[in-house]
């Protein structure tokens, strides 16, 4: 069960609509085969038309507790996850979302919420007192997080971003490159920002998401020769190069890997 939901409803309560879930496969690839990818995929599908020429950089603000309770689940590898993040679109505050990413094996589930530029500011400056009456339900929820686990922000998370999409299954696959850790700050709007990358050169993170079923035409072009299934996690491998831990990769951290010795 989700932690968040509450224990008891009173008997008049109206039963909340069943959570829809979408696939979520994941690859790391090579420049070659992602330039190879993407010819053959482009007879097929559209490019997103909220993408300028084909692209669009995406910078989140991720969340976490006192006790790094989101990083430490993934790498223990817990089957039922949930991430708080903020995103945002080229360092702009022209739309600002607070999400709820749920996470069940290879599905996910996502929450969002509207910010404004002024409540974005009050979260990274530590103050979320106003997310107790805020309009938006899922800020009301995200309180009890802020407020009794202590979440505050932890790492932004970088990237370029070249999406196709495909209506049909609601098909969405998505070329992530330059996949970076923004330190020095958690201005999300601070374009300045310096950053670490965490990929070696050369690799980017492919994301094919669906939700009711994938193509044949489609699915017949992936997985790519050679290519594995990842569990990799743009979050923790930008907090592990953040923080100048072992790499996420590994599926150990720093302290973890003194105590094995």
């Amino acid at each position: 069960m989700w932690r968040n939901r509450p224990a008891k409803q009173p008997a008049d309560a109206a039963v909340p609509p069943k959570l829809k879930f979408r696939n979520e496969w994941k690859y790391l690839i090579s420049d070659w085969e992602a330039f190879h990818l993407k010819q053959r995929l482009g007879a097929l599908m559209e490019h997103d038309a909220h993408a300028e020429n084909g692209m669009y950089m995406i910078r989140s603000l991720y969340f976490d507790d006192r006790w790094d309770t989101a990083y430490n689940e993934k790498l223990m590898g817990v089957e039922e996850r949930i991430k708080w993040r903020i995103r945002c679109y080229n360092c702009s505050d022209a739309s600002i979302k607070l999400e709820r990413k749920m996470k069940r094996g290879s599905y996910i589930h996502k929450d969002s919420a509207t910010l404004t530029r002024q409540e974005t500011d009050e979260l990274i400056a530590g103050r979320g007192d106003f997310l107790l009456t805020h309009r938006e339900p899922l800020c009301r929820e995200f309180y009890y997080d802020w407020r009794v686990k202590g979440f505050r922000p932890k790492v932004i998370v970088d990237y370029d971003r070249e999406p196709l999409i495909y209506t049909q299954g609601d098909v969405r696959i998505t070329f992530d490159s330059n996949v970076r850790a923004a330190i020095g700050g958690f201005d999300i709007f601070d374009a300045g920002l310096p950053t670490l990358e965490t990929l070696e050169p050369g690799v980017l993170v492919l994301e094919v998401k669906f939700t009711e079923f994938l193509p044949a035409m489609i699915q017949k072009v992936l997985p790519l020769n050679g290519q594995q299934f990842t569990a990799v996690s743009k979050y923790t491998l930008c907090y592990e190069r953040a923080y100048h831990l072992t790499d996420a990769l590994a599926g150990i951290t720093k302290t973890n890997r003194r105590n094995s010795v």
